[in-house]
């Protein structure tokens, strides 16, 4: 099942839709369940797999390894360090726990989780030598905004930040004022988490409307608003088999520039600058 890719700084493709662990390993009733969500969507070309070390306290994190055991060479990982943790030493600690619960070698693409009191510089560093000693491939930043990113770049060895993960859907479209610009200049993608608002946003009105023109539902119509555009990673997440089949059919839903205009009107871009948001 091919997925369409976009490409990171270093030309690395990677595909434009994954799927999130946020939530998950929480409950160990419901690990075997969601290993298997995970699973499937592997199945489905959903090759992408978030997590961090903060969700489920590793919860998550556990519950992806048992899902990409046997198969780790087909997955692109994404993990997050909590911004307590991203000193230098600390950053290589937290790294390290989250291998071991993972039980993998290597992250594809370590991410700070947000910005917080340790200065960039020792994040970057830390993040080169975990570069250096092959535990992961690629580095980036969550949730950092236009300034942060400013800052980063300027920390010796930011230009190589592969990405910024951020809360990015129809209902929050502040980015698309500053942030997304500033990342499309520098080829620099988009993650975009909560795609769908973590559903709050599927009974309004017209996304109900713009759905049923297609046969679809208002999350795969949110998701196929966000997949049409260049540079954007979504990264729901599933933990039915119904649900990652559905987030995988979004792939194949063609919105018309009629939807598009429709979906402006009930969800209106920024005109000017916002704070950025976080969930």
């Amino acid at each position: 099942m091919t997925v369409p890719t976009t490409t990171l700084p270093s030309g690395e493709a990677v595909p434009v839709l994954g799927q999130g662990t946020w939530f998950m390993g929480e409950d160990d009733r419901e690990r075997g369940a969601e290993a298997d969500a995970l699973r499937l969507g592997l199945d489905l070309g959903l090759t992408l797999i978030d997590t961090a070390e903060m969700y489920g306290d590793g919860g998550a994190e556990e519950v992806v390894g048992e899902a990409i055991a046997g198969r780790r060479d087909g997955v692109f990982l994404v993990n997050k360090v909590l911004p307590q943790n991203a000193s230098r030493r600390g950053t290589v600690a937290a790294c390290e726990r989250s291998l071991r619960r993972m039980g993998t070698d290597r992250i594809d693409l370590y991410l700070l989780h947000w910005r917080g009191g340790h200065p960039l510089a020792e994040t970057v560093a830390a993040f080169e030598e975990l570069q250096a000693a092959g535990k992961i491939r690629r580095w980036g930043v969550s949730n950092l905004d236009p300034r942060d990113m400013e800052e980063l770049v300027r920390v010796p060895g930011g230009e190589a930040c592969a990405t910024d993960q951020v809360l990015y859907n129809l209902t929050r479209r502040g980015i698309e004022f500053d942030l997304q610009p500033w990342c499309r200049r520098r080829g620099i993608p988009i993650m975009a988490y909560s795609p769908i608002e973590q559903g709050r946003m599927l009974n309004h009105p017209e996304l109900r409307r713009v759905a049923g023109r297609h046969g679809a539902t208002p999350a795969q119509v949110g998701l196929a608003w966000l997949l049409r555009q260049e540079g954007v990673i979504a990264i729901p997440k599933a933990s039915s088999p119904g649900h990652v089949r559905e987030n995988r059919a979004a792939l194949d839903l063609r919105l018309t520039e009629q939807d598009l205009a429709d979906l402006d009107r009930a969800f209106p871009p920024p005109r000017r600058a916002q704070p950025l948001e976080m969930l």
